[in-house]
C-alpha cells in the first residue's frame, strides 16, 4: 500500500524555496505566509495532522512534488512534538512546552542537522534562507495550536490515540 501524498503537490503560482512551497495558511499568527482565501476550509497543516498517523507506518516515501516536502517537514515536527508530551501533561503545560519548541531552533531542510536534507534542493541565498525559516516557524506555531487542540479534544487529558504514536517515526527519522 503506498503512502499518502499531499494534495498541494500541484499548487500553481506559489513561491518555492528549498523545495518547500510557501502555501497560504488559515492562521492568525503573524508571519510571511500568504493570506488564505476566505473560502478555504483546510490547509496544509490540517492535511498533515490528518495524514500523520497513517504515514507514520511507512518507512519509504516517494516525493511527488513540493507539497510532499512540506508535508514531510510538518510530519517530522508533529512527531517531535508528541515526544515532548506525557500522559500526565496538562493542556496548558503542553501548549507552553510545544510553543517553546516551535519558536526555538527552527531547522530548515538546507541545514546539515535536518535528517532528510539530501531530499531537498539547496537554498539560493541568505535572504531566501531567512524567509523560509520565518515561514517554517509560522507553520510550526500554527501546527502546535492545532495539535494541542486535537490531542486534548476530550478535555480530560491527552488522547492515548495520539500518544501511542510517540514511538513511531516517519521513515524512521527524528527531527
Amino acid at each position: 500500500m503506498p503512502a499518502y501524498h499531499s494534495s498541494y503537490n500541484s499548487a500553481d503560482g506559489v513561491r518555492v524555496i528549498n523545495g518547500i512551497p510557501l502555501l497560504p495558511l488559515l492562521t492568525k499568527t503573524r508571519g510571511p505566509a500568504p493570506y488564505a482565501d476566505p473560502s478555504m476550509t483546510s490547509d496544509v497543516i490540517d492535511e498533515a495532522l490528518e495524514l500523520f498517523r497513517p504515514n507514520s507506518f511507512f518507512k519509504n516515501f516517494e516525493i511527488k512534488g513540493s507539497g510532499d516536502r512540506l508535508l514531510i517537514y510538518i510530519i517530522l515536527f508533529i512527531s517531535q512534538s508528541l515526544n515532548k508530551l506525557r500522559a500526565t501533561t496538562t493542556q496548558a503545560e503542553a501548549t507552553k512546552v510545544l510553543y517553546t519548541l516551535a519558536v526555538t531552533n527552527v531547522v530548515i531542510p538546507a541545514d546539515a542537522s535536518f535528517p532528510l536534507s539530501s531530499m531537498y534542493p539547496s537554498v539560493g541565498d541568505r535572504m531566501e534562507s531567512d524567509l523560509l525559516r520565518q515561514y517554517l516557524q509560522q507553520v510550526r506555531q500554527e501546527t502546535v495550536q492545532r495539535l494541542v487542540a486535537a490531542v486534548y479534544a476530550d478535555g480530560a487529558g491527552p488522547s492515548k490515540w495520539w500518544l501511542c504514536f510517540q514511538k513511531r517515526h516517519f521513515m524512521g527519522k527524528v527531527m
